[in-house]
């Protein structure tokens, strides 16, 4: 039967955890690594929702993109989110695996997941920081071309095609071609996006600073949401145990969905 360990290993070869931000807590978090599998549940988050569908369904083990712990835990109690659900991890058994800033950065993760959606052709890196140990150039957000189009055309797709609640934006003037992408909180990356010649981004948790300086420098600026720009990766995930593990069911969360909306 396939262990967990045997699951983390061939992430490590997917989405190598060494490549996780200085900041990052990716790995093998909750669980023991000699643990069989035959049911694995995907899923953006590993909240309590979440672990109540993986015990229902008898999935032994949870591969999320974000981790469970997180943030410098010092205890784990019922007093607490993060207490409760690795808690409620443990006491039913159900390993949890997160691929985190690793997973943004390498090639088919997050990244080029969002590109895809979106339709990106051309695609190319936003901003390279290095390469894995095989040789592979990773790095955050990806570049492309679309269309050429006026900017609320292409926001309202952006919106149906991530299955968005609703998108910010600020209107930089500029007709949407050559666009930038990151998913997640990637705002901080519009300088490389202007460098790349890039004329419209695609990113998420964009604070209110940040869209005056995307409207002062005329780049157009859209927030699609963290859910929608990073649950894309949860299919590519689900595929890539597919292949590896036929043996194993591999499902992705039907319970875990945006958590605000907009009037």
């Amino acid at each position: 039967m396939t262990t967990v360990g045997e699951v983390y290993s061939y992430l490590q070869k997917k989405a190598p955890f060494e490549l996780q931000e200085d900041f990052d807590n990716a790995g093998f978090l909750v669980g023991r690594a000699d643990a069989g599998v035959s049911k694995i549940l995907v899923a953006l988050d590993i909240t309590d929702g979440v672990v109540r569908e993986a015990v229902m369904q008898g999935a032994q083990l949870i591969v999320a993109h974000h981790p469970v712990i997180f943030g410098g835990v010092k205890s784990v109690t019922d007093q607490t989110v993060t207490g409760r659900t690795v808690l409620a991890l443990a006491e039913n058994r159900v390993a949890a695996i997160c691929a985190h800033t690793n997973l943004d950065a390498v090639e088919d993760g997050v990244n080029d997941a969002l590109a895809l959606r979106l339709g990106l052709s051309d695609v190319g890196q936003l901003k390279q920081t290095g390469v894995d140990d095989q040789g592979r150039p990773c790095g955050i957000g990806r570049i492309g071309f679309v269309p050429e189009q006026p900017l609320y055309d292409f926001a309202l797709a952006v919106k149906e095609l991530l299955g968005a609640n609703g998108v910010r934006l600020v209107d930089g003037g500029k007709r949407v071609h050559r666009v930038a992408v990151g998913g997640g909180a990637c705002a901080g990356f519009m300088a490389d996006a202007i460098d790349q010649g890039c004329d419209t981004f695609v990113t998420s948790d964009v604070k209110y600073h940040e869209f005056l300086e995307a409207k002062a420098l005329e780049l157009n600026l859209i927030d699609a949401g963290h859910f929608p720009t990073e649950n894309v990766v949860c299919p590519v995930l689900r595929d890539w145990l597919s292949r590896r593990f036929p043996q194993v069911s591999v499902v992705i969360s039907q319970r875990h969905h945006e958590v605000f909306s907009y009037l």
